[in-house]
């Protein structure tokens, strides 16, 4: 097969929804992820569990209470819709280790930054992120990963429209489905040594990085 005659589109898709969601989902899981690590009210469990119910939710359900969402002011079936469907989605996939090393880093560290009358932003900003970097790396890679192997979710809220929603794991199942498994085999060859090389990235600079810090 002449891998020149293959359309690439889709993962140019994909790639563009993963960057952008992932570039997002950091803004929002880090200050939420610094808010829930300091929280101490009876909410907390609650939220902990509503912001990790996309890991357990299957994607159809969520998929479809998006589609109705969108829908409604008309962002289903669009780049924009499938963007928040994959914000919502991975959310866990940046949240969690974001939280895990706010919530075990070394409480003595913070003390001293407040002692020094520096407030919570200087105190995340100049303390916590310079020394949590394995769990930043962790959660931009493994949602960006995420995102790019995402199907139920984007195929529910986004269906498969060619430049627009139709991402390379959409295009795998429609190759698949009219039996053009060559295409498909390529395709799928492509998205299985770039989550290789997603899990060997993390793998080995975090061991870098812990090695450092």
């Amino acid at each position: 097969m002449d891998i020149a005659s293959i359309n690439f589109t889709p993962f140019w898709v994909s790639f563009k929804l993963a960057f952008f969601t992932t570039i997002i989902l950091f803004i929002i899981a880090l200050p939420m992820a610094y808010f829930l690590a300091n929280y101490k009210g009876k909410l907390k469990s609650v939220l902990e569990a509503v912001f990790s119910l996309p890991i357990v939710l299957p994607p159809t359900v969520l998929g479809y209470y998006l589609l109705i969402a969108l829908n409604k002011i008309n962002l289903a079936f669009s780049f924009k819709g499938i963007l928040i469907a994959s914000i919502i989605y991975s959310f866990p996939f940046m949240f969690q280790p974001l939280l895990s090393a706010i919530e075990n880093f070394d409480k003595s560290l913070i003390e001293a930054s407040y002692s020094l009358k520096k407030t919570k932003f200087q105190t995340l900003k100049s303390v916590i992120l310079p020394n949590i970097k394995p769990a930043i790396f962790t959660g931009l890679v493994i949602a960006f990963g995420h995102t790019i192997g995402e199907f139920g979710v984007v195929l529910m809220v986004g269906g498969s429209i060619d430049g627009i929603t139709k991402v390379a794991s959409i295009a795998i199942y429609d190759f698949t489905e009219t039996l053009d498994y060559n295409i498909a085999n390529v395709y799928s060859a492509i998205l299985l040594v770039f989550s290789f090389v997603i899990l060997f990235s993390v793998n080995l600079i975090n061991k870098r990085l812990n090695v450092r810090y």
